[in-house]
């Protein structure tokens, strides 16, 4: 009889132990009994990310990081990335009626828009670790960030088109000429203004922070913000808002 508990106890971890490993590798059902693989929970969890679903995800799922790896270093990310660009530019060409007084303005965020942090992220697990900000301005000081060339490509023709481009990020000042050089020896150049974060900014969320910068520019200067470009909804959502948003893929990390 006192052997019947130990048992118990040995069944009930190997239960357990078998749950865990069914839910990080084998198949599972959702709540409707639909079966679904390792690879639908992932990019169904990608897409809710996209969605604005999720939000305040602190790392990527363990049992994702693979699936957010091959993304991120796929086609489909650069395919994913270009439509959205191309949306920018049918927008441009058929609803914008420009003033050319000089006025007209459009904005850019910079991370994951302008300039990949991807290679930062490879040695990071992909967003499957936690932020390390000192880490992160460490590689941002290095001015080693590859351009998003479709986003290159759509800064080119929103210039040539006469509009202000305004650069509004999140990053701190002592980063500033770090970005600059880092920005202008990937092919950008000639935007209105950069605009980092200051000392006086950063009890702020960067969503709060954005939207008093779109204010200042509206109210203060007299621009008329036809767009915004940015990977995280915090870039594009708050009031004043842009005329349209458009919104980059980047499953890594979140920003509020």
């Amino acid at each position: 009889m006192g052997r019947n508990p130990i048992i118990l106890l040995c069944c009930m971890s190997l239960l357990s132990s078998v749950t865990v490993a069914d839910w990080n590798i084998l198949n599972q059902k959702t709540k409707n009994g639909l079966k679904i693989t390792l690879k639908n929970y992932c990019e169904s969890w990608r897409m809710n990310v996209e969605l604005h679903n999720i939000r305040e995800f602190k790392v990527v799922p363990e049992e994702c990081i693979g699936y957010i790896k091959k993304y991120v270093t796929s086609t489909q990310y650069d395919v994913d990335s270009e439509l959205a660009m191309e949306e920018c530019t049918v927008y441009l060409s058929t609803s914008c009626d420009f003033k050319k007084d000089g006025r007209d303005a459009w904005i850019f965020d910079i991370d994951d828009t302008l300039l990949s942090n991807v290679p930062y992220y490879k040695k990071h697990n992909y967003g499957g670790e936690n932020l390390n900000l000192t880490s992160l301005e460490e590689w941002m000081s290095q001015g080693k960030a590859p351009a998003l060339e479709h986003s290159l490509r759509l800064f080119n023709e929103i210039k040539a088109r006469g509009l202000q481009i305004i650069l509004v990020s999140s990053r701190k000042e002592h980063i500033r000429s770090a970005t600059i050089n880092n920005l202008v020896n990937v092919g950008y150049h000639g935007w209105t203004s950069l605009i980092l974060r200051g000392p006086e900014d950063e009890l702020k969320s960067v969503q709060a922070y954005k939207a008093n910068v779109r204010n200042q520019l509206i109210k203060n200067s007299g621009y008329r913000i036809w767009g915004v470009v940015g990977d995280q909804y915090s870039s594009i959502e708050g009031l004043p808002a842009a005329k349209r948003t458009f919104k980059l893929p980047n499953p890594m990390y979140y920003v509020s």
